[in-house]
């Protein structure tokens, strides 16, 4: 359990942090941008909720909390003292394979690629898709520098693939709508 009794430690006030271990390093380390851009990523995710009903809803939540889970994760260096640390594990990666799968599979194949846009709930699917590329990116920058948990990279590059297809399927379910498709060369 976190308990949190004040808001401010005055701590962070040198431009250093505290990761999980306890080891300082600079706010704008590798490690915290990457933490950062995850964090920026479930806040997009709250703000489409707003959006959700039903299924959808509580299945961005999950997301929301294995989200935390995966900044835990990302928060310790991968090593040997990190073994009864919070993971993102192989069985989250392969839950959001079976997710995508069951969508999916309502949705008709794409002849062209997707526009962002159509609902309110499948544009803001697609933002939060851009900040989870980026969050993604992030953590492979880290990677090249440091030990990371493998998995973190799986879960978010799987992800990005479940917003994209969430997105499209929010736009199949409004009779209206349907997918946003780019028309090469509209404009010349």
């Amino acid at each position: 359990m976190v308990l949190l009794s004040r808001i401010y430690t005055k701590s962070g006030d040198k431009g250093k942090t505290a990761l999980g271990d306890g080891e300082r390093i600079f706010k704008d380390h590798h490690r915290i941008e990457a933490i950062g851009e995850v964090d920026e990523a479930n806040t997009f995710i709250g703000w489409a909720l707003q959006f959700c009903t039903g299924e959808e809803k509580v299945l961005l939540q999950k997301i929301q909390n294995n989200l935390f889970d995966l900044g835990a994760d990302l928060c310790v260096k991968d090593n040997e003292n990190t073994i009864n640390k919070l993971r993102v594990t192989k069985e989250q990666v392969i839950f959001l394979e079976t997710m995508i799968d069951g969508y999916n599979q309502s949705l008709p194949h794409l002849t062209s690629f997707v526009l962002p846009g159509g609902t309110e709930l499948a544009t803001a699917l697609h933002l939060v898709r851009t900040v989870v590329r980026r969050a993604e990116r992030r953590v492979v920058t880290l990677s090249q520098k440091d030990d990371i948990n493998p998995e973190i990279i799986k879960y978010l590059n799987r992800l990005s693939d479940l917003l994209f297809v969430l997105a499209r399927f929010s736009n199949h379910q409004s009779p209206k709508v349907g997918d946003v498709l780019w028309v090469p060369g509209t404009n010349q």
